[in-house]
């Protein structure tokens, strides 16, 4: 009984080391910024995407907004103009993998492909290193804390999501974005589809302005994640 009941145990801790986005089982891991500042992070996955992701600059720009852009290798390489366009406007680039797998799925040799392959390109086409990593989900696996320790990454979770990838429509994302608002929070959206490069996320640009306007009339700023590192 009582080695099942440890056995039980392991596989519970195990499951929330893997699936939960900002467990720290498997290496250290960002979840929230200060929690005594008004302050929030805007994240966006799975880009770069060759409409949604312009889009958004355009709004970030207009705002001054900094942000976060955890980009897919293969999108990079697919859009590479996109992703130098990203850097140029001085936002934080992050790996979120090659190919957009379930990192707790793979072992060594798979997780240190997806991640180094995505570093390469990433560096090649921007011309900086990216310094973050997100593992798509959140999931991960003790390789992925190994992998992102040797390449020096910082790695972020998120402290909300709002599903914008369901595409709910654009003020339902505003009205739940706005919702879940907190001092310190990283807010996880989502400028790509990480299965297909050309996948719809107009959405949650539209949503946007009505996001940030709203955090700002609620005393809120905007600092970038590389603050955190």
């Amino acid at each position: 009984m009582i080695a099942t009941a440890l056995g039980v145990g392991v596989l519970g801790s195990l499951a929330v080391g893997a699936y939960y986005p900002n467990a720290p089982l498997f290496g250290s891991i960002v979840g929230r910024g200060p929690s005594d500042e008004r302050t929030l992070y805007l994240t966006f996955d799975d880009g770069p995407n060759p409409v949604a992701t312009d889009a958004v600059l355009e709004v970030l720009g207009r705002y001054g907004v900094p942000a976060a852009f955890f980009m897919v290798g293969s999108h990079v390489r697919r859009y590479p103009d996109v992703a130098k366009r990203v850097a140029e406007a001085q936002h934080e680039i992050g790996n979120h993998t090659d190919q957009h797998v379930k990192l707790h799925r793979r072992g060594p040799r798979r997780v240190r492909s997806e991640l180094e392959r995505a570093h390469r390109t990433i560096a090649d086409t921007v011309g900086r290193a990216p310094r973050t990593f997100r593992a798509p989900h959140g999931y991960r696996n003790p390789f992925v804390g190994l992998t992102t320790h040797r390449l020096g990454y910082k790695v972020f979770g998120w402290t909300f999501g709002v599903w914008d990838t369901d595409l709910p429509g654009s003020d339902v994302i505003r009205r739940r974005t706005l919702g879940k608002l907190r001092p310190g929070a990283i807010v996880l959206l989502h400028d790509g589809d990480g299965y297909d490069p050309v996948g719809d996320r107009t959405q949650t640009a539209a949503a946007l302005p009505g996001i940030i306007q709203g955090a700002l009339d609620r005393g809120y700023s905007f600092r970038p994640l590389s603050a955190l590192l």
